[in-house]
């Protein structure tokens, strides 16, 4: 793949995982959709990373950490707001903490924040 097939690749893939999160909150599939947010901003992260590095990403799920690597500042809201989000990765994985992020994830938590994860992921996918 050439840079601009492979920055290509990960906006597309990060777009495609923002409206599997979109469709999975109108079938109220809550935790599951704020796992897809999670995933979205993850690829459109790497995609940054590679863009304005020429290197990949960091086989990681951190979603400040990838931030950081794609040398993009942010305020101490989006950093709050990005710590919050990385979390969804592993308690929507694991057994042991899904029970906590399924009462969590009620439809009022899920709007208020697809809202802030579509503000995130329009500001970076800006940065294309």
């Amino acid at each position: 793949m050439t840079q601009g097939e492979l920055i290509d690749y990960w906006l597309k893939a990060a777009e495609d995982s923002w409206e599997t999160a979109l469709g999975l909150v109108k079938l109220k599939k809550y935790h599951h959709a704020l796992f897809f947010c999670h995933l979205a901003l993850e690829k459109i992260l790497k995609g940054l990373v590679f863009k304005k590095t020429d290197s990949h990403a960091l086989p990681i799920h951190d979603l400040v950490k990838l931030a950081e690597q794609a040398g993009i500042f942010l305020t101490e809201g989006q950093r709050k707001d990005l710590e919050e989000i990385t979390t969804w990765n592993i308690q929507a994985r694991y057994d042991t903490v899904k029970r906590a992020f399924y009462k969590k994830s009620t439809e009022k938590f899920t709007d208020l924040w697809t809202k802030k994860v579509g503000e995130l992921f329009l500001w970076f996918k800006n940065q294309y």
